[in-house]
């Protein structure tokens, strides 16, 4: 084979259609537009525009509230820190904290803090150190003589609703 030789399988490469060349191509004229008018010229945006009418979008209430300064918590839940313990990648011992977790690749990143939950099983006894918790989870670490201190973190600190 020589590069001279080489071409695409049949039908790999389509020609793109040529549009307004006349009526016999099929698509002359208006060029599979239809008439004429907004539609049927480039730039065209009337997304929700209704002819006139009042738009669904505007016609409905507004509902719901975005709360500014909102924290942000990474959550972890008891089976997944069991994973990490039976893997080596935590340490018994020591308090467990966001720092840990982050370390230990249990959390990508701590955000606000870290709020723990009661999803799984915890077999081993642990002293945590977090920024929120579940009472099923407290219950659970607490119930293997584990403790579980519950801090406010440096960013709920400066949330004004803390503050008050």
């Amino acid at each position: 084979m020589k590069l001279n030789q080489i071409a695409d399988k049949a039908g790999a490469r389509k020609k793109r259609t040529r549009v307004g060349r006349g009526i016999g191509s099929g698509l002359g004229k208006t060029a599979g537009r239809g008439g004429k008018g907004q539609t049927a010229r480039s730039g065209v945006a009337i997304n929700g525009f209704e002819g006139g009418q009042m738009p669904l979008h505007r016609r409905l209430p507004k509902r719901g509230f975005n709360k500014p300064n909102q924290l942000r918590f990474a959550e972890v839940n008891l089976g997944r820190l069991q994973e990490a313990v039976e893997s080596k990648k935590l340490d018994t011992s020591a308090v467990v904290d966001a720092e840990a977790l982050v370390k230990a690749g249990v959390l990508r990143r701590a955000w606000d803090g870290v709020r723990l939950l009661g999803n799984g099983e915890l077999k081993t006894k642990l002293s945590l150190k977090v920024a929120g918790a579940s009472k099923s989870a407290i219950a659970a670490v607490e119930k293997l003589g584990g403790t579980v201190e519950v801090v406010r973190s440096a960013a709920s600190e400066d949330a004004p609703e803390a503050k008050a």
